[in-house]
């Protein structure tokens, strides 16, 4: 069983940075993938980005945030981070973490950007 604990999010203006964390408390294994999901009101869930904990440091991202968005992950802490830059209003929305194929998510953090 694993846990994880998101970090808080927050309020941000336009074009700011915000960065997420999410700890497991858990081993996390090298098969193991970490995700950044969000939901906004009204709205599906969408996958933002993603992360294998194996060597090869593998990243995914949605077209919606790449090149604004960093995951990364730190191994000696089982804890896995969202570094948001040039955030738009549209990235407003509840930011969830979760592993692949478990049914292993984070408890949501709120992130607000405002116009």
């Amino acid at each position: 069983q694993v846990q994880l604990v998101e970090s808080e999010g927050g309020l941000v203006q336009s074009g700011g940075s915000l960065r997420l964390s999410c700890a497991a408390s858990g081993n996390m294994y090298s098969a193991y993938i970490t995700e950044w999901y969000r939901q906004a009101p009204g709205k599906q869930r969408e996958l933002v980005a993603a992360i294998s904990w194996s060597s090869d440091d593998w990243t995914d991202y949605s077209s919606s945030v790449k090149g604004r968005f960093t995951i990364f992950r730190d191994n000696d802490v089982n804890t896995v981070y969202l570094q948001m830059s040039s955030l738009k209003p549209e990235d407003s929305a509840v930011y969830y973490c979760h592993v692949r194929n478990s049914g292993w998510w984070g408890q949501g953090t709120r992130v607000t950007v405002s116009a």
